[in-house]
């Protein structure tokens, strides 16, 4: 998504920026390296992935040119692969004089979402400009159907979400549509950003209306690109947050909260909210020293081994911009391993985005029948009659494969009873089937959502690891299961995968047999923090120590009490101004941990731009990354903030790490690259300076020599006294 209006979003004036990437080198059989937009565009922004009936994967993004030198946008353009890994353009959504009623001449469109509704697939799209009003940032949430991903795309002339008087002047950011089917069978659609927060309404059976009232389900001036999916009870919110698109210092993450019902409330890992000033939020995937940065709004799919991909898009720092500097953002596709640790989401556990050879997502397994011919010589009829034709199986009775499957297996198949009272997959000699209003695998059940239709697609999942089956069934194969039931088997799962149709016909599609994916159990380790190094650190006990630097001495902070007491500063530190204090030590040479203790009275939900205190790694009034918890808007958020020089001139953005407290324990982590030599520091927050939460990775080149200090500004107004305990090193 692209940011507009809302001045200092973040510490920083947020605008209008899309984005792409460069090529990159084949990976080999099995293995793929990361953009993997690379061999269709520099670009593609805000992506989402889904598998169509044909067996193949849609891949669309934000309207923009997809090349370097191309100048002209494309309207939702479309992608397709076979693999996950190896992409091609397909055309746009839309061409260039299509657009619903309601949208001005010269709307985008932004962030598409795509589901298979019904049957129909259906796209939800932000559209920038409407004939509502004058202004050309009344953003609403639009619709168009289709056939196929591939289209051809007819919007619907009505939004779903109509434009929303913001109380602050302009528009609400009515943005960023993300659609799911809930657990009961109705559909909801998220939406929102930072002028508004992010909120959820119920929509229409058919997807194309919004029902019933709004409810908030996460606080404004914080998060975006809201994505929603449910597992294993529970709906899971990623949101982004932070800037999208501030170049070389763009520091985009994705953070997570669950709960049980649609409507929230959704809390993190913490228990902290998402809906309050102080918001909470786990990270699920955020920058960690390599080429990429401001990694960002996701989707998730799921490959046919059953494990979980998180496709997002990303900046190259060495690459920032599309064309020229502060123009488009160059932000293209990436696709990362997601994992589920102890309930929850984190790329290629918590390591964050890759950028070497990995291995492949699976798109194919022992059996892949898509039926795209007549010829079924690998299957066995045992009884009925069957056939194939138009991409489809149809039969009644009993049709097994000719090749022997057993271990642990994910087996699925797109779903359609057309006659059939019940109709499904047997597997290791368990029926697992769909019909008279339920979802059964052997004698388990459970009952299907009031008003399911099984006439319409749907994708029928069974897992077995062990002797433990586990059976889903999801309209849109992506996180929206609304039956799952499991079974203990008496023996191993072997033999035959048969397809059975009883009392009728039912039509079949990509049937699948792959290996079941292998989960991951252990997070990647947080940062080492060691012994105090006494020679470099102050604890505040006998004034202040000589080693201390001023930048800009500040005569009202004071050593009293044990404690460093300082004034918020009417000053800043991004930008040209510079004009705030910065007080510093040198730092140890090799790895080391910077750790504050400061209290800093912000309250709750006022205004109070943008007060702030913490730690600053810093070379010079151009190059710095601080460490603080601030006042952003009503919102209090420990902000990772980051300026560099670019292109002749300073360039800020920032990124979110954890949750503050009135007193917030802070910690940077330093660590020189071997390869590289760059300085990286990575930031860590923490409530009680026990239970840490680990964030964005900001480098400094290696012939710079970062000291680390203390900064409290942003705003004199109202006053208020930052409370430093101590600065302490930890080897």
């Amino acid at each position: 998504m692209g940011h507009l209006r809302r001045g200092g979003v973040l510490a920083a004036v947020l605008t209008l920026l899309l984005a792409g990437a460069s090529p990159a080198p084949a990976a080999g059989p099995d293995r793929y390296r990361n953009p993997v937009s690379a061999g269709f565009a520099d670009t593609f922004a805000d992506p989402v992935v889904v598998r169509g009936d044909d067996g193949l994967w849609y891949a669309f993004g934000t309207s923009d040119p997809l090349r370097e030198g191309e100048g002209t946008p494309h309207r939702v353009p479309i992608a397709r692969s076979a693999d996950l890994v190896d992409w091609s353009y397909v055309g746009d959504a839309f061409a260039p004089d299509q657009r619903p009623a309601f949208a001005a001449p010269g709307a985008a469109f932004w962030a598409p979402d795509v589901r298979r509704l019904g049957g129909r697939w259906v796209m939800y799209m932000t559209v920038t400009d409407t004939t509502v009003s004058a202004d050309t940032f009344d953003t609403a949430v639009g619709v168009a159907t289709a056939p196929s991903p591939a289209g051809p795309w007819t919007f619907a002339d009505e939004p779903v979400v109509a434009p929303r008087p913001g109380a602050g002047g302009g528009y609400l950011w009515t943005i960023d549509p993300s659609q799911l089917t809930g657990a009961d069978g109705r559909s909801w659609l998220y939406y929102g950003s930072y002028y508004g927060g992010i909120a959820v309404t119920e929509l229409s059976p058919d997807g194309l209306r919004a029902v019933g009232t709004p409810t908030p389900v996460a606080v404004d001036n914080k998060f975006e690109g809201a994505y929603v999916l449910r597992r294993d009870g529970w709906y899971y919110l990623f949101a982004s947050t932070a800037n999208c698109c501030a170049g070389p210092a763009t520091g985009y993450s994705v953070q997570v909260g669950r709960a049980r019902d649609p409507r929230g409330p959704f809390t993190d890992r913490d228990g902290q909210r998402l809906d309050v000033s102080r918001a909470g939020g786990t990270p699920v995937l955020t920058q960690n020293g390599n080429r990429w940065i401001g990694t960002g709004h996701n989707a998730v799919l799921t490959d046919l081994s059953g494990q979980d991909w998180i496709a997002y898009h990303a900046i190259d720092r060495a690459d920032p911009y599309l064309d020229e500097p502060f123009g488009v953002n160059e932000r293209p596709m990436l696709l990362d391993r997601l994992d589920w640790i102890d309930g929850w989401p984190t790329v290629n556990a918590g390591a964050g985005p890759s950028d070497g050879a990995r291995p492949a997502p699976v798109t194919t397994g022992r059996i892949d029948a898509r039926f795209a011919t007549a010829d079924l010589r690998d299957w066995r009829v045992e009884s009925g009659m069957w056939r194939a034709a138009g991409g489809v199986l149809t039969g009644t009775g009993a049709l097994a494969s000719r090749t022997r499957i057993g271990g642990d297996l994910r087996a699925e198949t797109d779903l359609r009873l057309t006659g059939a009272t019940t109709a499904g997959l047997r597997l290791g000699g368990v029926d697992v089937r769909v019909g008279g209003g339920r979802l059964t695998a052997g004698s388990a059940g459970t009952p299907l959502p009031a008003g399911a239709d099984l006439t319409d697609r749907h994708t029928l999942a069974i897992e077995v690891r062990g002797r433990q089956l586990v059976a889903t069934l999801s309209p849109s194969r992506l996180g929206d299961p609304v039956a799952r039931v499991s079974l203990r088997l008496p023996r191993p799962a072997t033999g035959a995968l048969t397809l059975r149709a009883q009392d009728g016909p039912a039509e079949f599609d990509n049937v699948s047999v792959a290996r079941l994916y292998r989960p991951v159990r252990h997070p990647v380790a947080p940062p080492r923090v060691g012994p105090v190094l006494r020679g470099f650190s102050d604890e505040f006990t006998g004034g202040l120590d000589p080693a201390w630097q001023w930048v800009r001495q500040d005569p009202a902070a004071t050593v009293t009490g044990g404690a460093l007491r300082w004034p918020v500063q009417d000053a800043d530190l991004s930008g040209t101004g510079n004009t705030a204090g910065v007080l510093l030590r040198d730092a140890p040479t090799g790895d080391y941990v910077a750790e504050t203790k400061v209290t800093l009275d912000l309250g709750e939900d006022t205004v109070r731009n943008y007060q702030q205190a913490g730690l600053v790694a810093y070379v010079d009034d151009d190059r710095f990354a601080r460490l603080t918890q601030v006042a952003i808007w009503n919102t209090r958020q420990v902000e990772y903030g980051y300026e560099l020089p670019f292109a002749g001139q300073p360039v800020y953005g920032g990124s979110i790490v954890g949750t503050p407290g009135t007193t917030t324990w802070l910690r940077l982590a330093h660590h020189v690259d071997r390869v590289t030599g760059e300085h990286e520091f990575r930031a860590g927050s923490s409530r009680d300076g026990k239970h840490w939460t680990w964030g964005a990775v900001w480098t400094f080149p290696a012939d710079t020599t970062p000291r680390i200090g203390l900064v409290a500004h942003g705003g004199a107004t109202p006053a208020v006294t930052a409370e430093f305990d101590y600065l302490r090193f930890h080897r």
